[in-house]
């Protein structure tokens, strides 16, 4: 699956600029699915008008009590293969539904003696054939039991199919079923997504099964260990175009209850897991290439496809793959590679095998109108995609406990393909401000949680989707990228190829990936590791955190601990390893590269790490390791003396590292707050990306604590004094704006320069962004905004105009023909000053026809970034709550991300006393977003505790640093 926050990362740069202009931000986006939590009792109930029997309503606390009470399937059925037919239907019935009518049957082998089919299925009514609505068959001449009853389970989404005798053990059977469902508009199971086309409405039918939606496709058995083959025929409107994971086999005209239709087999798949499956019906077109007889498809509406949009895509889609089958040494599995962009989808991307799912955003470029940060997420999450071809689809998690596995690998290794298909931009560097960093902010958390959960631990629907978050992805590509480090990567890449040759089309543990890359280990002379992958990697897997490690650069003490943001907080998780972990330190000392040291007790002394004088110490180098880095005094002083001297001395990677590191623990008040303040000064001499971004993420903390009091003077007096030189120095090498800077991070850093001088009043700046703005509202067909600055200019822009700015730009976006370019335009609008245009915006959430489903909660946060917006904002959510919650909490993978981006500027007691009366009075829960619920509350309550006892300080600095 790809990450939530590939939806806005290419605008991050801008999110950062509106926090300091205390307009619109975002921060971090974490990933989470969504669905609340069942509240059925699942006990046999009434017959349903289907024949079948549907359960009473739930009553809590409920406690499991027979087979179809729990969440996991029994262990009694094995599944084979499966024939499923679709026919979705593009125009509405009688009553004005979409629905979708379907029969499918599954070979499936007894392996465990049982009276009783337990079969996934929801929200799917079942018709009758020859007089039943289930029929079961024997194979190879087996006798199959007589039907007693079905009924269905709604709180554990089963079809249970009661039988009058047992199954025979070792035998195969066929049960079959013929179904309808509504072909809804909720972006889960098989859906349906409308758009326009030349003002014509358009209609398409399409999946998202991951992670527990195939059931509501057609039965299954809808766990990833579960794998089968699936035989899948598609009826649709002559004149659509069917896809699904396998090449298509055959097709036929023909007429189906007065229609016209045609039918599309497809080839059966190889084994795999429900989650996977993927359909298509549309009207769309595609462009295609091949690469040694694998055909590559890249599809889309006919517009953007007749625009080149599809061009790139295409283009970076063949040598990615290439990296992929040479760095695993598994050729790519399958015979033909879809990629297709949606307008409408849950996430940013969804690794179907042979038919990966894009929201349009994700994989559509024009070379014209996107912007670098456009490309730049296009290349990422395609390759984030495509190495789940192997890592997850070939071999699959044995449950979603592990789902870090999948998700933190692919993470990780979409920087390598990137970095591969795009040599130039140095993409590998950039983990460290979007997932180290990203991982950071949550793992330092008390209600953090480990990498890998206990099975018991991940049961409903709604705990399997909490975990499609933050540390499943971002802390688990952290941490194998450490593993990656310490072995070296040819080594990881050989343990990988050892691990996917081994298990391919199966299912594993994690323990599986540590035996293969000790294999490889214990055959590599010359690498030392002080004990086992297991015994390392358990460390960082199996206990929730991260340590912070302190060297004492006068006595050559090296010390770790369990970093928590705030110390006060209670662990309540305990560890198996009492919170310590085994390090690999990489470091320097004067600038020359020291042998990797391990720290594998709470205290230890290494006296090469002693110096005097001048001499210093930088731990961590590269950020290679997932920890924090403190030091004495003496070397702290040392280092920022360095920084304001010589600042390129130090790796530009460990230049933000220092300032990332520093502010975080003065937060968790091991440092001073202005010791961490002091790694900012030397920022007016930076001309790096990457300690900029780092900086701006810390003091955009800061921001969002004190723009509402008298510290905000100061600090805008401060980041201007430190902006003015790089917005000049970008305003010379772009020969006054006329010119785009060459490099690829410097592009980015020149949106930086201006969006951040624009907001604190760097004398020329609105006026520029005025200008560039008013001339497009003349000639709307001639947009004189460079598409790398349009974020960062049309928020300004809107924030300095009033009523005609915004509704020029929501004419924009109503006929924008490019989604990245609403995009823009959509978080734009919410940086508006007037907050009667912004509760008008905050109604449009609500309305699909304004603002799409999959883009609703995105756009509440968007104003919820904007100082002026979160009260209204805060008002708005929690007065529709139970509507907001029903429409987007059940299928919308970042719901949980509402209630972080809402209450990220919560920083008073008021504000967490209406935050707990918010959570205690809807006693129905929050479903997939309960921990972050509970996460808000932690950081409210850090925030009013640091605030109070750093507000004096901070607010002394900043003026003195500014008079």
């Amino acid at each position: 699956m790809g990450k939530v926050y590939y939806v806005s990362k290419n605008i991050g740069l801008g999110l950062l600029v509106l926090v300091i202009s205390a307009l619109v931000t975002i921060i971090a986006l974490s990933i989470a699915y969504d669905k609340e939590r069942a509240k059925n009792q699942g006990q046999p109930g009434h017959r349903a008008s289907d024949g079948s029997s549907t359960s009473p309503p739930f009553t809590t606390p409920f406690t499991p009590k027979e087979p179809w009470d729990y969440y996991r399937l029994p262990k009694s059925l094995i599944p084979e293969s499966y024939q499923v037919t679709l026919w979705p239907q593009l125009q509405p019935n009688a009553d004005g539904m979409y629905v979708f009518t379907g029969y499918s049957s599954v070979i499936f082998r007894c392996v465990k003696e049982t009276d009783l089919i337990i079969i996934h299925s929801k929200k799917l009514n079942f018709t009758t054939v020859l007089g039943n609505h289930i029929i079961l068959m024997g194979l190879g001449g087996v006798t199959p039991p007589a039907i007693r009853r079905t009924w269905l389970v709604e709180r554990t989404e089963y079809l249970v199919v009661q039988l009058r005798w047992k199954l025979t053990v070792g035998a195969s059977y066929k049960l079959h079923s013929k179904f309808t469902g509504e072909l809804a508009d909720d972006l889960q199971g098989f859906y349906r997504s409308e758009y326009t086309d030349n003002g014509v409405k358009k209609v398409l039918a399409t999946s998202q099964m991951q992670a527990t939606f195939a059931r509501k496709a057609f039965p299954c058995f809808d766990e990833p260990a579960m794998k089968a083959t699936f035989n899948v025929t598609l009826i649709h409107d002559r004149g659509t175009v069917a896809l699904s994971n396998s090449k298509e086999k055959d097709y036929s005209d023909t007429v189906k209850d007065g229609v016209p239709v045609r039918v599309t087999t497809f080839e059966p798949t190889k084994t795999m897991s429900t989650y996977l499956l993927a359909f298509l019906v549309s009207e769309f077109i595609s462009i295609q290439s091949s690469q040694n007889h694998l055909l590559i498809r890249i599809w889309a509406q006919r517009k953007a496809i007749a625009d080149g949009q599809g061009e790139y895509a295409l283009n970076v889609t063949g040598p990615i793959l290439q990296f992929y089958g040479k760095y695993y040494n598994v050729s790519y599995p399958l015979s033909k590679s879809d990629q297709v962009a949606l307008p409408d989808f849950n996430s940013g991307a969804m690794e179907n095998w042979g038919l990966v799912m894009y929201r349009e955003t994700g994989l559509l470029y024009d070379p014209t109108l996107s912007s670098t940060g456009n490309k730049e997420r296009i290349v990422t999450i395609i390759s984030h995609e495509l190495a789940h071809m192997w890592f997850g689809n070939l071999v699959t998690l044995q449950w979603w406990n592990d789902l870090w596995l999948n998700e933190g690998f692919a993470s990780y290794v979409e920087y390598l393909g990137a970095d591969y298909a795009e040599p130039t931009w140095n993409m590998k560097d950039y983990i460290l401000l979007y997932d180290m960093q990203r991982a950071f902010a949550v793992d330092a958390l008390a209600s953090s949680h480990p990498l890998s959960r206990k099975e018991e631990e991940v049961n409903e629907p709604s705990e399997i989707n909490e975990m499609f978050n933050t540390i499943s992805y971002s802390k688990g590509a952290a941490v194998l990228r450490m593993l990656s480090e310490f072995l070296t990567e040819p080594v990881f890449a050989k343990g990988i190829s050892s691990y996917l040759n081994t298990f391919a089309f199966n299912n594993t543990v994690y323990e599986d990936l540590w035996n293969h890359l000790q294999k490889v280990v214990d055959k590599t002379p010359g690498l030392h590791v002080p004990y086992s992958v297991h015994e390392i990697m358990n460390r960082w897997t199996l206990q929730m955190g991260f340590p912070v490690v302190t060297i004492d650069t006068q006595t050559g003490t090296v010390s770790q601990k369990h970093f928590l943001l705030d110390p006060s907080s209670v662990v309540e998780r305990p560890s198996p390893f009492n919170y310590t972990w085994f390090i690999p330190i990489k470091w320097m000392k004067n600038g020359l590269d020291q042998q990797q040291y391990w720290l594998l007790k709470k205290t230890d002394v290494h006296s090469s790490m002693r110096v005097s004088g001048e001499g210093w110490v930088l731990a961590n180098t590269n950020v290679s390791g997932y920890f924090r880095v403190n030091y004495d005094a003496n070397n702290w002083a040392r280092l920022l003396s360095l920084l304001n001297t010589d600042h390129k001395a130090l790796p530009v990677m460990n230049r933000a590292q220092i300032i990332d590191d520093a502010f975080n623990l003065a937060r968790a008040q091991i440092i001073s707050t202005t010791l961490a303040l002091k790694t900012t000064k030397y920022l007016s001499k930076e001309r790096d990306y990457i300690p900029w971004q780092s900086a701006l993420k810390n003091l955009g903390y800061y921001i969002l604590m004190f723009e509402r009091t008298e510290v905000y003077g100061p600090l805008q007096a401060y980041l201007k004094k430190q902006i003015k030189p790089l917005f000049e120095y970008f305003k010379t090498i772009t020969s006054d704006w006329t010119k785009v800077p060459a490099g690829h991070s410097d592009q980015y850093n020149q949106i930086d320069a201006i969006g951040i001088a624009c907001g604190v009043g760097v004398e020329g700046c609105r006026e520029l962004i005025q200008g560039w703005y008013k001339q497009w509202m003349e000639n709307p067909n001639q947009n004189p905004i460079h598409p790398n600055l349009k974020s960062t200019v049309y928020c300004k822009a809107i924030a300095f105009g009033g009523a005609e700015e915004w509704d020029f730009a929501w004419r924009m976006f109503e006929n924008a023909s490019l989604a990245s370019e609403a995009s823009k335009l959509r978080s734009a609008m919410a940086c508006t000053k007037i907050p009667w245009l912004l509760n008008r915006y905050l109604e449009y959430t609500l309305d699909p026809a304004k603002i799409r489903k999959q883009d609703a909660t995105s756009t509440i946060q968007y104003i919820a970034g904007n100082v002026i917006g979160l009260p209204l904002a805060w008002n708005f959510v929690r007065e529709r709550w139970s509507y907001i919650s029903q429409q987007y909490g059940r299928g919308l993978f970042a719901f949980h991300n509402l209630v972080n981006g809402i209450t990220m500027r919560f920083s008073t007691e008021f504000e967490l006393q209406e935050l707990k009366e918010f959570k205690e009075h809807h006693h129905a829960g929050f479903g997939s977003a309960t921990l972050a619920m509970e996460q808000a509350i932690e950081k409210t309550t850090a925030n009013i505790k640091w605030v109070t006892e750093n507000k004096a300080e901070v607010l002394k600095w900043f003026t003195e640093e500014t008079t």
